[in-house]
């Protein structure tokens, strides 16, 4: 599956973005009761801090996800854990389903945005924060290479502190892969 990443527009963007972040599915995202501005300020601070940055993702020309890439060091996770040289933070928010949903298709949309991110010149580390409840995102993060260090308290919420190395992603690629290849054999 391939997907195409593009800027979020703060102001453009903004009903689209309120309309996923504001269903029930989306409650860890913390924008339940957000208005059409709040989600404008909130991503209007997010495009300006210079540390922070949105992108959607995009699906045969429709918005698919959202998601965010920031640098640890200068978010709330500073001090709580020893920032790496390569280290990278990331959210990432699935739109709601357009008709039926499809098998898999949140593992390839993490599995994009990983790789988009090890990409990057010099990063060697995705680091998540998750809500530790969240315990969806947890098994996803997990077969998709992210380890669990433990929980820590941000500022919003108690979180799972993960990592996902460079290593650990291109092993758990190369078992989904492996696990496709042998279910489609034995179709």
């Amino acid at each position: 599956m391939s997907f195409t990443f593009r800027c979020l527009d703060a102001v453009a963007d903004a009903p689209l973005v309120h309309s996923w972040v504001t269903r029930q599915y989306a409650s860890f995202w913390g924008m339940l009761n957000a208005t059409v501005e709040d989600v404008v300020e909130e991503y209007s601070k997010i495009q300006s801090s210079g540390h922070h940055h949105a992108l959607l993702g995009i699906d045969d020309g429709v918005p698919a996800f959202l998601m965010e890439e920031y640098l640890p060091g200068s978010s709330p996770l500073n001090g709580v854990y020893a920032v790496q040289p390569g280290d990278i933070g990331m959210h990432l928010l699935v739109a709601p389903p357009q008709g039926m949903p499809r098998s898999g298709f949140t593992a390839d949309v993490m599995e994009s945005v990983l790789d988009r991110l090890f990409q990057k010149p010099g990063v060697e580390r995705v680091v998540v924060e998750p809500d530790a409840r969240n315990a969806k995102i947890h098994v996803l993060n997990a077969r998709l290479g992210f380890g669990p260090a433990g929980e820590v308290t941000l500022p919003a919420k108690q979180a799972l502190l993960s990592f996902c190395t460079r290593e650990s992603f291109h092993s758990a690629r190369a078992a989904r892969s492996s696990t496709a290849i042998n279910q489609g054999a034995s179709l």
